[in-house]
């Protein structure tokens, strides 16, 4: 019997819970992770995942430090990345913008641009698009994902930066949207971004095959959902102060408070822009081993950078009392379990075209070496 395409497979299978499906996350937990652990022998308990205004190009080109534009000696490639993160930020900034227009009640569409259109280096984004171009289709394809997933970032930020959850009062280098609008507004700002996600998804996007634009949207419902990116805030937010929190506690919280929107962009891009399954997948372990990488860099840089170069209160996990994994394994063994991830995201974009694949490789560098 034929075995049914992800596409097909997906209505049938998005009611059932991460957590009931262990044989999907199974063979990355045993590529990922346990390997990882032996070569730096930082626990030998293995890890058991219970889920799994626009800016201008110049200052988009001005996030880019010598370090992170480089490619690493042992990398030769003709890729301009620098100039890629410039047009393509360039694309998805008047994308954003578009979408999120200013229309009645005015206060709310002022609050969720106010922080949609603060800047930031729009990585999910890019992820989204240059995953959609990997696999053969075109970057219209996936723009509207592209921008659903910075909503949902953005509102994620949002969320986070309330008095409730993290406390926040400064977000790429402005005020906290609480603390322009009010906590009520930025609330409604926050879920109006979230619902309209959803909206843009279903509403924009052309060219692409209804079953593809389904599939799109349930992997991104998954991801940020009970079981994705709320799942990874609740056990961040339960786990704050307590001593004897672990690092498969702390890789439970990345993988899904962080890592799953970074792994929903690729994998968006890669569902509609017409990828197979086995493309598919290989992309999915690509993006999970990004994802978790990001958040192994930001608590390095969490750590080891000022508030004015980070453009957030730097230091905050510390004054939290907020377990990271700087605190649990050190600054030198965070940056080789850094590196380890990095390497293990290369290789799985191996088998495809290098030419094609430059950008998400580019992307994985900057991720790696960024220093905000």
């Amino acid at each position: 019997m034929r075995s049914m395409n992800l596409v097909d497979s997906w209505v049938h299978t998005c009611s059932k819970s991460m957590y009931t499906q262990p044989d999907r996350y199974r063979p990355l937990i045993g590529f990922l992770y346990e390997p990882i652990r032996m070569r730096l022998n930082c626990s030998n308990r293995p890890f058991v995942l219970r889920q799994t205004r626009p800016v201008s190009s110049m200052a988009v080109s001005a996030i880019l430090t010598r370090e992170e534009t480089e490619t690493p000696k042992h990398e030769t490639t003709r890729f301009d990345f620098k100039s890629y993160m410039v047009h393509k930020a360039s694309s998805v900034n008047k994308a954003l913008d578009d979408a999120v227009s200013l229309r009645d009640p005015p206060q709310i569409h002022e609050a969720m641009r106010y922080s949609l259109l603060a800047g930031g280096k729009r990585v999910r984004p890019m992820l989204c698009l240059a995953a959609c171009d990997l696999v053969g289709g075109h970057e219209s394809q996936a723009m509207p994902a592209a921008c659903a997933v910075e909503m949902i970032h953005t509102m994620s930020l949002i969320h986070d930066d309330l008095p409730c959850m993290d406390n926040d009062d400064l977000r790429r280098g402005k005020p906290t949207n609480h603390k322009v609008f009010g906590e009520d507004t930025a609330v409604l700002a926050g879920d109006s971004l979230l619902a309209f996600a959803f909206e843009h998804i279903a509403t924009a996007t052309a060219g692409v095959p209804p079953p593809r634009i389904l599939a799109a949207i349930g992997e991104l419902a998954t991801s940020i959902g009970a079981e994705g990116l709320v799942a990874g805030q609740v056990v961040d937010l339960s786990s704050t102060g307590i001593a004897d929190v672990g690092l498969d506690q702390l890789e439970f919280i990345h993988v899904h408070k962080t890592a799953v929107l970074l792994e929903a962009s690729v994998v968006l891009g890669s569902i509609l822009g017409g990828g197979s399954d086995d493309e598919i997948e290989k992309l999915r372990k690509f993006a999970r081993c990004i994802g978790l990488l990001f958040q192994v860099v930001d608590d390095i840089l969490d750590v080891t950078k000022s508030s004015i170069e980070l453009g957030k209160t730097a230091g905050k996990d510390l004054v939290a009392d907020k377990v990271t994994y700087p605190k649990l394994m050190g600054i030198e063994k965070s940056r080789e379990f850094a590196e380890k991830l990095r390497a293990e995201a290369l290789d799985q974009l191996s088998g495809f075209d290098p030419e094609k694949a430059a950008p998400l490789v580019a992307l994985a560098n900057y991720i790696a070496y960024r220093q905000n």
